[in-house]
């Protein structure tokens, strides 16, 4: 059975672990924070009585008290470079559900470096992101970003403000993305951005072309970039 590594367990992670959990997937969750209730109303898998609780916890309770037979591990731990081998290690596909930018280039780097298929997302406001890192190389999170952003230059959700339902949609992507890269279809699943604006209800599918320059994924071997993804545009639930 596939394993998916989640890590983040907000707004996005728990939405994402969900449909990660439905459709068989094992699950290791990572995260450090505990149960606000500020937070609540975007993040599903948890109530008023699990205010100070470490998240973790309360999501495998959730997960397993709904009958679902995967096996899920957790970790209370924020990722770091140093920590990325013990807690991203043996994954089939990580996942990205962190408020932290800086966090996406780890798991961008430490994928890529590994070969393991990889999906990043974020939200802001009223805007989101998502993008699929197949095992074989670029386009990749660096080819879109080049490098992490300066300390003073990051907001986290509760300083740039973000809208519960687009974290909810935002995640559900996010998951279903994983699902197709755990079953090999990398061509459909990678080298073009997914856009949501959730204030015009608009998801886009925005072609990504890999930087040959890529400091992350110009050394891994190339693969033809997914053809563009139809430019329509498609009514979203945010």
């Amino acid at each position: 059975m596939a394993t998916a590594v989640l890590i983040g367990l907000g707004g996005l992670g728990c939405p994402a672990a969900v449909t990660l959990a439905e459709a068989g997937v094992d699950l290791r969750l990572v995260d450090d924070d505990v149960v606000e209730l500020s937070n609540l109303q975007r993040q599903v898998l948890y109530g008023t009585s699990d205010v100070g609780r470490p998240k973790v916890e309360v999501a495998r309770e959730r997960l397993a008290g709904a009958g679902l037979e995967v096996h899920v591990d957790t970790a209370r731990a924020r990722l770091t470079a140093d920590a990325c081998d013990d807690l991203l290690g043996g994954a089939d596909v990580v996942v990205d559900a962190t408020d932290d930018p800086r966090a996406r280039f780890l798991i961008n780097d430490w994928a890529l470096a590994h070969g393991v298929p990889a999906v990043l997302g974020g939200i802001t406001r009223y805007d989101g992101l998502v993008l699929g890192v197949g095992a074989g190389g670029g386009p990749c999170f660096r080819c879109l970003f080049e490098a992490p952003p300066a300390d003073d230059e990051v907001q986290t959700c509760v300083a740039a403000g973000v809208i519960g339902a687009l974290a909810g949609l935002v995640g559900h992507l996010e998951a279903e993305r994983a699902l197709g890269l755990l079953a090999g279809d990398e061509r459909r699943h990678t080298g073009y951005l997914t856009t949501v604006d959730g204030r015009r209800g608009r998801v886009r599918h925005v072609h990504l072309p890999a930087d040959p320059e890529c400091p992350a994924c110009r050394r891994r071997p190339s693969r033809r970039a997914a053809p563009p993804r139809p430019s329509t545009e498609a009514a979203a639930s945010a």
